[in-house]
């Protein structure tokens, strides 16, 4: 099967595939582009594709509790900025391989299969911007792998340093991700989480979000991703197989050039260490957005996308490209 084939099933912009009652992933209309597999490390990897392909490849990453859609905002402005967007599901999430192991999660896989991503684009570097989780790999990937990165751009992700001193010396920190802790229990998670049609998440998610950001079509999609074989498991293993052995990178240092985006009504993570991450970097800048929360990209889709592109060295594609005002 060749790198980019699909396994038994189409899927493309085209396609129309159910999950019950609910659409999982036809792209909207809004996002240009296309779905398929990517082979990395001998597995396939469900990824949606947008702009030239010659163009510098930018590569997206989700954060929990979502999948490519997480960045569904930006694939059309960045594609139409000139760059070759690459939105993966990440490993243990929807169409993604989905190891039952909870050791196939910890951080230096996640990473690894990022380089294998870029690889499969037959690629030396890309730009890697990460929120939540995704952020915390890219945030990997500069530390260990830099020569594979052009600029890393994190939106509301800790650097894994201030991460690991921040739980230990912060007792609010502490509190504020207290679910962290009780994702470690085996089945518990799964099952209060999926009890009430996905209510647990899907109210967190509205609650925590602006007003009106997430809507029934978005829950759609995501319930659809969630109720896969297996997925919200695997999805829960992230935490897992990195609480229980907390990674400790080589060094602190972060050497490729970084932008920091942060929504600073975020309720799971403290604005400070978004400054005290820049402190690790080199070649940092920041960019605070006062009215969005932890869920940015989607709160105020136009300014992150304005962010990323500013730091890329894109951002005259980016006004002109706004899909709806902030």
């Amino acid at each position: 099967m060749s790198s980019d084939s699909t396994p038994s099933e189409e899927v493309s912009d085209g396609s129309r595939r159910r999950s019950g009652r609910r659409e999982t992933d036809t792209l909207p209309e809004t996002v240009p582009g296309e779905a398929r597999y990517r082979r990395v490390d001998g597995e396939q990897f469900h990824v949606v594709e947008a702009g030239p392909a010659d163009g510098e490849l930018v590569v997206c990453l989700h954060g929990f509790p979502e999948f490519w859609y997480g960045w569904h905002e930006q694939i059309g402005p960045l594609a139409r900025a000139g760059y070759r967007v690459v939105v993966p599901d990440q490993r243990g999430y929807n169409r993604s391989p989905k190891p039952s192991h909870v050791a196939a999660y910890r951080i230096d896989r996640l990473a690894d299969d990022v380089v294998g991503l870029i690889d499969a684009y037959d690629r030396d570097r890309a730009h890697v911007v990460g929120h939540d989780w995704g952020g915390v790999v890219g945030w990997w990937l500069a530390i260990h792998h830099p020569e594979r990165l052009r600029r890393l751009v994190t939106a509301n992700a800790p650097h894994p340093t201030v991460i690991r001193r921040t739980l230990r010396r912060n007792p609010t920190q502490l509190a504020r991700t207290a679910y962290a802790v009780a994702f470690q229990l085996p089945a518990v998670p799964e099952a209060v989480s999926r009890a009430f049609d996905w209510r647990l998440p899907r109210t967190t998610m509205r609650r925590t979000a602006m007003p009106g950001t997430f809507d029934d079509r978005d829950f759609d999609r995501y319930r659809a991703a969630w109720e896969r074989d297996g997925a919200f498991t695997t999805m829960l293993h992230w935490y897992r197989a990195n609480g229980r052995r907390r990674p400790e990178p080589e060094t602190d240092r972060v050497d490729v050039p970084t932008r920091v985006v942060w929504g600073a009504r975020d309720r799971f993570l403290r604005r400070g260490m978004a400054h005290e991450s820049l402190e690790h970097c080199t070649d940092g800048r920041f960019t605070g957005l006062e009215e969005a929360t932890h869920w940015l990209q989607h709160d105020v889709p136009t300014k992150v996308t304005d962010a990323i592109l500013d730091e890329l060295g894109g951002s005259a594609g980016s006004r002109a490209a706004r899909q709806r005002p902030d």
